[in-house]
């Protein structure tokens, strides 16, 4: 079976295939251009290294969050058209879940976390052993300080990765001492190849959807949405 995904959940835009468990393709970028304008023309590529077409692709899949707002709906959306116009499932992934499955087994918590501004962060914890991922929490959307209150109450070391760590590394650091373990850059970041594998996983799982049943996960309302409600009141 041939899967193909994408994750455009932050500022890394990046597409994988997937073939029978393996890692086939992979493409990431950080550079330039916006996700809207950046991912046909590399789900292009991706498949041309393989002389494959949409047309070859099984099943397709997608990131759904959470994650940044609009680079949600640009992946979701083009996956959903890809399905679409092909009549073939998908499978949406959440973006914590692909980035604690790319870290290695660990004794102690993973947290992936993204910045969710003004102090605050998508994340959840979790636990590998033997390469199986265990979800502890569903996905969150908290300040920063309540997520230091979960790592104390796990009195445990924690592997932390993702976009917002960068932003609260010293302050953590500061409350957590030698507890706290960064994933290295290389496997710190959203990539396409875990949310593929994962949709493969889920696919023979009976866990896929049809395009129209493809939604992206939130979590909380957008800034311009919030703004919204602040001047109706």
């Amino acid at each position: 079976m041939l899967t193909l995904a994408v994750d455009t959940s932050g500022l890394t835009a990046s597409c994988a295939v997937v073939e029978d468990k393996k890692v086939v393709a992979e493409l990431s970028t950080q550079h330039g251009k916006t996700h809207s304008q950046k991912i046909i023309p590399m789900l292009k590529t991706v498949l041309s290294m393989l002389d494959k077409s949409f047309s070859d692709v099984d099943l397709f899949a997608a990131s759904i969050g959470p994650g940044s707002f609009t680079g949600l709906r640009i992946g979701v959306v083009t996956i959903k058209g890809l399905a679409y116009s092909l009549k073939r499932p998908v499978c949406g992934i959440p973006t914590l879940d692909s980035l604690a499955y790319s870290m290695p087994d660990f004794k102690g918590m993973i947290s992936p976390m993204l910045d969710a501004r003004n102090n605050q962060v998508f994340t959840a914890f979790y636990r590998k052993i033997n390469n199986k991922l265990e979800k502890i929490t569903p996905d969150l959307g908290i300040p920063i300080e309540e997520w230091i209150s979960y790592t104390v109450s796990y009195n445990e070391d924690i592997l932390i990765l993702g976009d917002a760590v960068p932003l609260h590394y010293d302050m953590l650091y500061d409350k957590l001492g030698n507890k706290l373990i960064c994933a290295g850059q290389s496997i710190a970041y959203q990539r396409a190849s875990a949310t593929a594998l994962l949709a493969e996983e889920a696919y023979y799982k009976n866990k896929a959807v049809s395009a129209f049943e493809l939604e992206p996960i939130y979590l909380r309302k957008s800034q311009a949405e919030r703004m919204k409600d602040l001047k109706g009141k």
